[in-house]
């Protein structure tokens, strides 16, 4: 009974998990990394740098991250249809893995650029599983528990944010001494997804659709169940084979091609982009000026900061019904507060500081009770098993080139619009939250074929009122009676 849960902690572990944390770890050794590339410089060319240049270079060793997230959502694709979902997790250790040596050693070799390819490598670790996890639970999870298992996703996303806030603490790995082994920690939680994850089975839609192995697909689904199967969940998946009998994968091109997904590929890139284009990571880098703003000391800020990422692990939890609207709409309130604050922070009324502060938290809060969740695992509930993998490769890779375009414009964005600076976010999250409630059908508790119906609705609506016929011709539900057919 408990194989479900302790699956999906294996494959966190080594997945979303690694994403979180490796955003956590890099805000305690700046400068002390800084400093290691001042010092390399000048032992290789008796110089050392101006401050702007070390500063680019840093951002460069930050960013790069995003751009390997980028390259390992295009590769995300072609693997998981290749080798399986579960294989794919698997072999992405192998970056996480190279990554980890690099960093471990660099401070050694006296190379700053090893640090650059590390940041690089599990970029691309984060991209693969960041798509291949909630594809491997979508199409693990039965009907009535989709979306507890989406929200797990960014459970685990959140608490790798904690436990890389926790780690880069001074007192343990964020010390001067120390900070090359905070970078290669990473490897641990990639130890255990390697160690357990074997015993686990393959994704039982993957099984029957894209391999078409019945009896290995009762074997799994017995296996994560823990029961007998119902026949009810066979025959829905049976019916998703039968639609897409003959069908090869399709690619991301040819998913933009086509008209019958339109309006579930316009879903995806809004939300997708959205998720990074809301600024949550950016207040991640604001809160410790916020906190600073607010009279806490910049030795006690880092204990501080470990709320943020606790404030949203406990929203992930305890988030259920909120989900996209709800929370996109409380985004775009606190980021109008916010801004007002922000505006106040030094005259009128003394305690906007500290409502700075509170808004931080309710932001994050917002954001881990909905979208953090959801945006996740939507590919898996609005796209077949042949057009998923593509689905996927495309929301991924808006979520990590936004997440770099981010990373590069929040800075002048800051120094430009001053206290205005979240405007446009909440102007996103507006925007978003709109969208969402207008557009997007509510998928929860049904099949896919319920939600390719209304999605229909959307992609031929131009036909239907030239042609008022073809919507009973299109829209009326069948029934495929298996045992029949079988």
């Amino acid at each position: 009974q408990n194989s479900p849960s302790l699956k999906r902690a294996s494959t966190a572990f080594g997945g979303t998990v690694q994403y979180g944390y490796n955003l956590a770890i890099m805000n305690v050794p700046t400068v002390y990394i800084q400093n290691f590339i001042n010092e390399t410089f000048q032992e290789r060319w008796g110089m050392y740098l101006e401050v702007y240049k070390v500063t680019l270079i840093w951002t460069f060793i930050v960013s790069v991250f995003s751009l390997g997230g980028l390259i390992g959502a295009l590769l995300a694709g072609p693997m998981s249809i290749h080798f399986g979902r579960k294989k794919t997790l698997l072999l992405n250790n192998i970056f996480l893995m190279s990554s980890a040596l690099l960093a471990v050693t660099s401070r050694t070799a006296r190379s700053f650029e090893m640090i650059m390819i590390s940041r690089f490598l599990v970029g691309i670790n984060a991209g693969v599983s960041m798509n291949v996890q909630p594809m491997y639970f979508g199409e693990s999870a039965p009907k009535h528990l989709r979306g507890a298992v989406s929200l797990s996703s960014a459970v685990f996303t959140s608490f790798g944010v904690v436990l890389g806030q926790v780690v880069g603490l001074r007192e343990l790995l964020g010390c001067e001494s120390c900070w090359q082994y905070l970078l290669a920690s990473n490897a641990v939680p990639g130890f255990i997804q390697l160690f357990t994850l074997p015993w686990f089975p393959e994704s039982p839609r993957y099984l029957l659709i894209d391999r078409g192995d019945k009896d290995a697909c009762l074997k799994a689904l017995r296996l994560l169940r823990g029961c007998e199967v119902q026949r009810s969940e066979l025959d829905e998946m049976l019916q998703e084979q039968a639609e897409v009998q003959g069908k090869r994968a399709q690619q991301p091109w040819e998913l933009i091609a086509d008209r019958s997904v339109r309006w579930q590929l316009i879903s995806i890139t809004i939300i997708s982009s959205a998720m990074q284009l809301c600024g949550n990571d950016s207040i991640y880098f604001y809160a410790s000026y916020i906190f600073q703003e607010a009279g806490i000391s910049a030795e006690d800020t880092q204990y501080v900061t470990i709320g943020t990422g606790i404030c949203e692990f406990t929203a992930c939890i305890l988030a259920e019904g909120m989900l996209l609207v709800g929370g996109y709409a409380l985004m775009a309130g606190w980021a109008v507060i916010f801004t007002v604050a922000l505006h106040f922070r030094y005259h009128v009324v003394y305690w906007m500081p500290y409502l700075s502060m509170v808004c931080v938290f309710t932001y994050i809060l917002s954001f881990g009770m909905g979208p953090a969740g959801v945006t996740g695992i939507l590919p898996t509930e609005i796209f077949n098993q042949t057009a998923r993998p593509a689905a996927y490769m495309i929301a991924g890779s808006l979520m990590w080139l936004n997440l770099f375009i981010i990373g590069m414009v929040f800075p002048f964005l800051v120094s430009g619009l001053g206290q205005f600076c979240f405007v446009p976010f909440g102007a996103v999250c507006l925007i978003t939250a709109l969208f969402v409630g207008l557009v997007l059908p509510e998928t929860n508790g049904k099949t896919l074929s319920m939600i390719t119906s209304e999605f229909h609705m959307l992609n031929f609506r131009e036909q239907e009122r030239t042609d008022p016929k073809s919507k009973q011709a299109h829209y009326q539900q069948g029934e495929v009676i298996h045992c029949i057919a079988l």
